[in-house]
């Protein structure tokens, strides 16, 4: 089963943000210097345009997917298995600033197993009650918290 990420309005004005403060990097110097030549323009919006698609691929292809072993959480570049043995709680969280977190909404739950590096991921998909529905089927021990 899969589960898409929640996209709230607080995530698209940051993202909006980033990317502003990414184009505004990257023109206005280019602007501001004369002495630039064509393949350094090119070379310039070449990065400008790799780095947004970079920032808009890792922000909006979130999904979490629940496969036979474990829980497969995808952002962009950005992946993790979580097995179903090593979680014991899930809760919810609207702290996103801290820890590993992989969603696209201010409001979230937070995974906590045993494997991982930083103990927990935060995650927010958009059907949070079908999703830990799924949970309680493949890890029964872990501890929800509602």
């Amino acid at each position: 089963m899969q589960f898409q990420s929640k996209i709230d309005k607080y995530f698209l004005i940051f993202i909006s943000i980033v990317i502003l403060i990414v184009i505004s990097a990257f023109l206005i110097p280019m602007f501001l210097d004369d002495s630039r030549s064509s393949l350094d323009t090119v070379i310039g919006l070449s990065l400008c345009i790799l780095i947004i698609g970079f920032i808009l691929w890792c922000s909006f292809s979130i999904k979490y997917v629940f496969l036979k072993e474990c829980i497969f959480v995808k952002a962009g570049l950005f992946r993790s298995r979580i097995p179903y043995e090593t979680i014991i709680k899930v809760s919810p969280t609207s702290e996103i600033l801290t820890g590993y977190r992989l969603l696209s909404s201010k409001e979230g739950i937070e995974i906590f197993y045993t494997t991982g590096i930083l103990g927990s991921v935060k995650i927010s998909p958009k059907n949070v009650e079908s999703f830990i529905e799924e949970i309680k089927k493949h890890c029964p021990n872990a501890r929800v918290i509602r």
